[in-house]
């Protein structure tokens, strides 16, 4: 089993601050993304979040957890995907060549400290992408959960989040449908 990379737990962290099972979102106010941000050592508590910058990043998050959607099988919205482009591009970052390191990304040093922070999480997207880590972290399939996990599977196939829990509701509901199907109304003759 794999362990999740640095890129791939700041990235799953970033999803999941929304729980569409509790119908909570961390990030629901620019204090509480200033607050998240914080927490994880990216933005000084001393820096307060704007509205135009909340915006920005509740559209890369709602993009990032549409294309976690596609490594499961579910259909990317475009506008959301749209929205998370247009989010990227507002968020320059710098590619630097170095022989002992391999090169690096960085933030442009321009930006004010929220979209600096932002822009980390940028990196941390772009860097999963171009591995091709960004298959192993999924959303889970079973819509009432969505939670996002890192799929750690030698084949990579897991779909849920929780096999024991969301798992096993997708699979009896199957189940039942098939059931249904199987032994529905029959027509009898006269």
């Amino acid at each position: 089993m794999r362990d999740a990379p640095a890129s791939a737990r700041l990235i799953e962290a970033f999803a999941n601050t929304v729980d569409v099972k509790l119908g909570t979102d961390e990030l629901d106010s620019a204090d509480g993304l200033a607050t998240w941000l914080a927490e994880r050592g990216i933005l000084d508590r001393a820096h307060q979040v704007g509205a135009a910058d909340h915006g920005l990043c509740l559209r890369l998050r709602a993009g990032i957890r549409e294309e976690l959607g596609v490594n499961v099988g579910d259909g990317a919205d475009p506008a959301l995907r749209a929205g998370t482009e247009e989010a990227l591009r507002e968020l320059p970052v710098l590619v630097s060549v170095g022989r002992s390191d391999g090169g690096s990304l960085s933030s442009a040093p321009h930006l004010p400290p929220t979209r600096r922070a932002l822009a980390e999480l940028a990196i941390a997207w772009c860097e999963l992408a171009l591995t091709g880590e960004a298959a192993r972290l999924k959303r889970c399939s079973e819509h009432t959960c969505a939670w996002v996990f890192w799929d750690a599977s030698k084949n990579r196939s897991r779909r849920w989040c929780s096999m024991r829990v969301c798992g096993n509701r997708a699979k009896a509901r199957r189940h039942s449908a098939k059931q249904t199907g199987a032994t529905g109304p029959t027509t009898r003759g006269a």
